[in-house]
């Protein structure tokens, strides 16, 4: 059967043989350590004879409640960004500790478990399984998990009422407007208590009034203290979340460090 998920540098260490990076430096935010620090992560691809850097010299400390949008034009690396904050990739070079977990180096059955237990996702098209109820969908992550069938039952039916759905948990995508289907997306995303909910072009799909309910939905979840990241071409963003991350040709070209928001 499978290791259980490493749960510090000297573990994943005696499994991987990589040295850990020095200890992480105190956050003057509220005296906190970082729940994601990248440490001059690269990403690089081999396109024929052509060695493509798509991220470069990324230096980047990201807090418990941080409320971060990162915006770039197309070609800039935010895809690529997205595949490494969310362990779908891993950097060609540098370090990226997750929740105090170097996770540069570990292996696909590694990073699996640990995007199932620190990593929340939602995306532009949902992603939901359409032979699947509104509470079903919401239970898959906890299926994965090996949460109880009576406790996983229980946890979707009260994250479907924390996002407007208790009425729909037998409705399935097809019978759900674009804005509930995002809404079962973001229960899905939080059913696993995730550190960092990574959401991909969450609105890009959605009309204004049922993004701005979206976005209110994430005011909130952050207000709560949750850690989101919004990987975005949506300028607006800038002016709801605390921190903006500004990325070109594959760096980081303006961080504004965290801000009050300014969303209502």
């Amino acid at each position: 059967m499978g290791k259980s998920l490493p749960t510090s540098n000297t573990e994943i260490d005696q499994a991987t043989g990589v040295i850990p990076p020095p200890p992480s430096v105190v956050s003057t935010q509220e005296g906190l350590h970082p729940v994601i620090e990248l440490c001059g992560v690269e990403k690089h691809y081999q396109m024929g004879d052509t060695l493509v850097k798509a991220l470069h010299g990324i230096d980047l400390a990201i807090y418990p409640g941080d409320y971060i949008s990162i915006l770039g034009p197309s070609g800039c690396g935010k895809s690529t960004m997205l595949n490494i904050l969310g362990c779908l990739d891993q950097p060609t070079i540098g370090t990226y500790l997750l929740d105090g977990i170097d996770v540069s180096h570990l292996s696909d059955d590694e990073l699996s478990r640990v995007r199932g237990k620190k990593l929340g996702f939602i995306f532009q098209s949902y992603n939901l399984i359409q032979q699947l109820t509104v509470v079903e969908n919401i239970e898959v992550p906890l299926y994965y998990q090996g949460v109880s069938e009576k406790e996983s039952r229980e946890i979707a039916i009260e994250l479907a009422n924390r996002v407007g759905l208790g009425k729909r948990l037998d409705h399935r995508p097809t019978e759900l407007s674009g804005g509930q289907q995002q809404r079962v997306a973001i229960a899905r995303s939080l059913s696993n208590d995730p550190a960092v909910i990574l959401a991909d072009e969450a609105t890009g799909n959605l009309d204004s009034k049922s993004g701005r309910d979206i976005l209110e939905i994430f005011d909130g979840l952050n207000a709560e203290g949750k850690t989101l990241i919004l990987i975005t071409h949506d300028e607006s963003m800038a002016q709801r979340t605390n921190r903006t991350i500004r990325l070109k040709d594959g760096s980081v070209a303006l961080d504004t460090g965290r801000k009050e928001s300014s969303a209502s």
